[in-house]
């Protein structure tokens, strides 16, 4: 039983892992891209953005914020087990726990300021 729930844990970690790996192609698409690149020397001279710039901006962004909200789940949900498990041992931890779980969904924070700078960059 403890085997494959080992597994699962690692199959996730594996799939966050090449979820954040997607994220940062699709984010290097909309940062250094050549298109990007004139297109915004076009947009300081007041031209409008290509539509597949725009296109690619906002699909990186829905995709920071939504694997930096998957990503943060996982880990409340890893780290509030053991913090209840810890808890109901020793309840003078709460302070320490309670840093914890703040820190797992900073993640989520992350996700949503990486996705506002995306969406700045295009507009």
């Amino acid at each position: 039983m403890e085997s494959t729930r080992m597994k699962r844990q690692v199959l996730l970690v594996g799939f966050m892992i090449l979820g954040a790996a997607l994220l940062a192609g699709a984010a290097s698409l909309v940062f250094w891209h050549p298109d990007v690149l004139a297109a915004e020397a076009g947009h300081a001279a007041g031209v409008a953005l290509d539509p597949s710039v725009m296109r690619w901006g906002f699909i990186s962004a829905a995709l920071a914020t939504g694997l930096g909200s998957l990503g943060a789940a996982y880990a409340v949900g890893s780290v509030g087990t053991a913090a209840m498990g810890a808890l109901a041992e020793k309840p003078e931890l709460f302070g320490r726990v309670i840093i914890l779980v703040g820190l797992a969904e900073g993640i989520a924070i992350y996700g949503l300021i990486v996705s506002v700078l995306i969406l700045n960059r295009l507009g």
